[in-house]
């Protein structure tokens, strides 16, 4: 963590949330004048999507398993290398993903490969990680201490495997059955590097559905955002003005102590107003550290 060069990461899979969150995160940095160093989770993969197809292959051989989600497709020490370094100098070096090809034409490049690694853009406010592992950590990595403001987009199990089914068939040709397959063999590595991280956020949204997911492998749609609650939890936030809150958010209601829940279309704005005061709040925070050392 750092006073004078503060991160925010946004943990989550794909259609969990993550969009609605960076939209909502983009739109208070702009409001605040905020100029954010962006980092892409998927950039530290370990492999391109061919040589992940290879690893995995050679796994299955091997009577093992391996996914995006844990560690051996991932190099969490660089991600965490990335946050110390630039929560102690506001600068390192990155790259970018490439998922379609609409994303690699402009780099002359085919999709599923990297860009080369560049530096960050200089004097930046902060740096905001969007991606699977904001949150991670284990004996010889702990990427989860360097962040300032961790948020947790996590919707519930069976609401996150319709959309990765929907998705994979409907986008990426794969069958259900091999989509199914691929929700089994990853599943070691969502128990032990996904799901652990939601209980360091200090924020999570979670997006309940109001309508029947009991079978996701029988869905034919997704659930919409007007067909869900979202339950967020607050977790070492001091003083929340639930009271406000309650307020400005129509049909939002509290279900315990710590926690709010709100219609489902109504959580971008729900974002806008519980984030925007604490991200002022490391700003302010930013500027004391940078008086202090002038003085000093």
């Amino acid at each position: 963590m750092s006073d004078r060069h503060p991160i925010i990461a946004v943990t989550g899979s794909s259609g969990s949330g993550t969009t609605t969150t960076s939209q909502a995160v983009r739109h208070i940095f702009r409001s605040l004048r905020l100029n954010a160093a962006f980092v892409e989770g998927d950039s530290f993969h370990r492999y391109t999507r061919p040589e992940m197809d290879v690893a995995i292959r050679k796994a299955q051989e091997q009577g093992k398993h391996i996914s995006y989600f844990g560690p051996e497709a991932n190099d969490f020490k660089a991600l965490e290398s990335l946050f110390k370094t630039y929560g102690n100098t506001g600068s390192g070096r990155h790259r970018r993903y490439l998922h379609s090809f609409d994303d690699a034409v402009p780099y002359n490049q085919m999709p599923g490969t990297f860009t080369p690694w560049e530096n960050l853009p200089t004097d930046t406010d902060l740096l905001f990680y969007e991606g699977l592992h904001g949150a991670v950590a284990a004996d010889d990595y702990d990427v989860a201490s360097h962040v300032d403001l961790m948020i947790g987009m996590v919707p519930i199990v069976n609401l996150e495997w319709i959309q990765k089914i929907i998705r994979d068939t409907s986008e990426r040709g794969h069958s259900r059955e091999s989509v199914a397959q691929s929700i089994v063999r990853s599943m070691d590595d969502y128990i032990h590097h996904i799901v652990p991280q939601f209980s360091r956020t200090h924020i999570n949204f979670q997006r309940v559905p109001t309508v029947d997911t009991s079978n996701p492998f029988s869905a034919k749609d997704i659930p919409s955002m007007d067909e869900s609650f979202v339950v967020i939890r607050f977790r070492g936030i001091p003083s929340p003005d639930f009271t406000y809150y309650l307020q400005m958010i129509d049909g939002s209601f509290m279900s315990r102590i710590n926690t709010l829940v709100v219609p489902g279309g109504k959580m971008g704005l729900a974002m806008e107003l519980i984030l925007s005061p604490l991200i002022e709040r490391l700003m302010d925070r930013k500027q004391r550290a940078i008086i202090q050392s002038q003085e000093g």
